[in-house]
């Protein structure tokens, strides 16, 4: 890209440091943001990336350092402030209010002395919505869309008084290939018109496309960047190796732990599909509410340490058949056999005891109780059982001592079990969620979205914790809007379509072309 350089930064952050308890999130961070450009910021999970967007979001203060707008030092005491400001944010959690439509989301923050208007507030919204190339009912019921359709509504309220500063926390988690593109020319057009954008993912591939410029965070520091002039002479490869130097040092670079970081194989391992099927689902079909798409009569079998993962568009049922496999949502019509026996009717506790675990997309709300402890999330669902629980007896000794040894055997970085999980970095709180669900009692393991968000190495992390789950005898299903995920883990991929499951084809050579055509809703070749 050849990024429109202005004199001086429209945002920059002058020496900044935040801490929290036992944790230094940013060390006299200094960094610039100019009109015109595409700032990258990468750095894997704890490194002061959040840190630094809640603050420029006004979401946090900082405690030493300053920011600056146009030159000026500037003090961001709110999200309103930050608005003010010309800085707009997309978190990489959602913040729409699920009871609301989307428009009403999107009109949510006009001044209160105001009637709302509706119809310049739909005009916008199909101006966005070219712009962005998605097709979202603007009456839909926010909490009724999936991940997906609500991080892409989160764009659009980023994007709605057109910000002079744009910042996009993990924007193409959820979007499809074409969605990725589509963004693309989005910021491309936005670029253009002088808004500096500031992306933060952990897609390389993602950082070369877009970015103009790359800054790296590790521990809470910057330590180092690729600027414009350099980036733009380099290919792919060559920044691809320069990124992963600045991010685990020379010495993995070398190694070649960037190709096994980036590595896209294909998973080829032969399953025993010649004995009972673990998991049997029958016609199973949902009723939805307006803006789902329900479940049309699918069915499939999944065997003992097998790796079904489930592709397709994001919104086109994904979320219901999730929630049927994990117990959360009834069934319409078919039927679910767990080794046989008819599981139908099972609620979520029956189903956890039957051995169905499910670890979903939404880390925090569905998956944790932020304000909970590590302790208690790791025991969150079997409150009231035994051996913790007896006679309305807490056996919080138990549960501290317990969660010690999650935590030794996951790699869980927290100053303490009885820190707030939402205190944790991303990563951190999926290893927790991975440590609840997967143990010897599992037998049909139910991923969501397992790596959403996440950095290159808890991306890996959690690759291998799937892969080996199924190398133990686990049935699991992945469902994932990436593709590459899906090649790297699954020994057979489905891919749903308008609530259907379209069909189901072998990992293998070509693999690419034949999900891509039943992504389309055209038969397999």
């Amino acid at each position: 890209m050849n990024a429109i350089t202005a004199p001086s930064p429209v945002v920059a952050v002058r020496n900044v440091t935040k801490r929290f308890p036992g944790v230094l999130a940013n060390d006299r961070v200094s960094l610039a943001f100019h009109a015109g450009e595409v700032h990258v910021l990468l750095g894997e999970n704890g490194a002061g990336k959040s840190t630094l967007i809640g603050i420029l979001a006004g979401m946090q203060q900082p405690d030493e350092g300053e920011i600056l707008i146009d030159g000026q030092a500037v003090r961001i005491g709110s999200p309103r402030q930050s608005l003010e400001f010309g800085i707009g944010t997309v978190f990489q959690h959602v913040l729409l209010v699920p009871s609301l439509s989307v428009i009403e989301n999107l009109m949510l923050g006009g001044g209160w002395w105001g009637r709302l208007v509706k119809a310049p507030a739909l005009a916008r919204f199909r101006e966005l919505s070219t712009l962005l190339g998605v097709a979202i009912d603007p009456d839909a019921i926010v909490g009724r869309l999936s991940l997906g359709e609500q991080q892409q509504v989160e764009i659009m309220r980023a994007l709605w008084r057109g910000e002079k500063v744009l910042i996009l926390d993990e924007p193409t988690s959820m979007l499809t290939p074409q969605g990725v593109r589509d963004l693309g020319e989005v910021i491309k057009r936005l670029r253009a018109k002088g808004v500096a954008v500031i992306l933060i993912t952990h897609k390389l591939l993602e950082a070369y496309e877009f970015g103009d410029r790359i800054s790296v965070l590790r521990l809470g520091r910057v330590v180092g960047d690729i600027p414009p002039e350099r980036l733009s002479a380099m290919g792919e490869a060559e920044a691809t190796d320069a990124i992963i130097e600045l991010m685990f040092g020379k010495e993995a670079a070398r190694s070649g732990e960037a190709e096994t970081l980036v590595d896209t194989a294909h998973r080829q391992r032969q399953v025993a599909r010649d004995r009972a099927p673990r998991l049997t689902l029958r016609g199973v079909s949902t009723e939805a509410a307006r803006g789902e798409c329900p479940l049309r009569e699918v069915s499939f079998e999944l065997w003992p340490g097998e790796v079904l993962g489930i592709a397709g568009v994001d919104g086109n049922g994904q979320k219901h058949l999730a929630e049927v496999l994990a117990g959360q949502r009834g069934v319409s019509a078919g039927r679910i056999e767990l080794n046989g026996g008819d599981i139908t009717g099972a609620g979520v506790p029956a189903r956890r005891q039957a051995g169905i675990r499910y670890v979903t997309d939404e880390r925090l709300g569905e998956g944790t109780v932020g304000i909970f402890s590590v302790a208690t999330n790791l025991v969150l669902k079997e409150i009231g059982r035994p051996p913790y629980w007896s006679r309305g007896w807490s056996d919080w000794d138990g549960i501290h001592g317990h969660a010690r040894d999650q935590i030794g055997r996951n790699d869980i970085r927290t100053p303490s079990e009885r820190t707030p999980v939402a205190k944790l970095s991303g990563g951190n709180i999926q290893k927790v969620l991975l440590a609840r669900e997967i143990n010897s009692e599992a037998q049909v393991v139910v991923f969501n979205k397992p790596t959403y968000g996440l950095d290159l190495q808890n991306t890996r992390l959690a690759h291998e914790r799937i892969i080996a789950s199924a190398d133990h005898g686990i049935a699991i299903v992945v469902i994932s809007t990436d593709l590459d995920e899906l090649i790297k883990v699954s020994d057979r991929i489905g891919v749903m379509f308008q609530g259907r499951l379209a069909g189901i084809v072998e990992n293998g050579p070509d693999i690419e072309r034949r999900v891509g055509l039943l992504m389309t809703g055209v038969e397999a070749a």
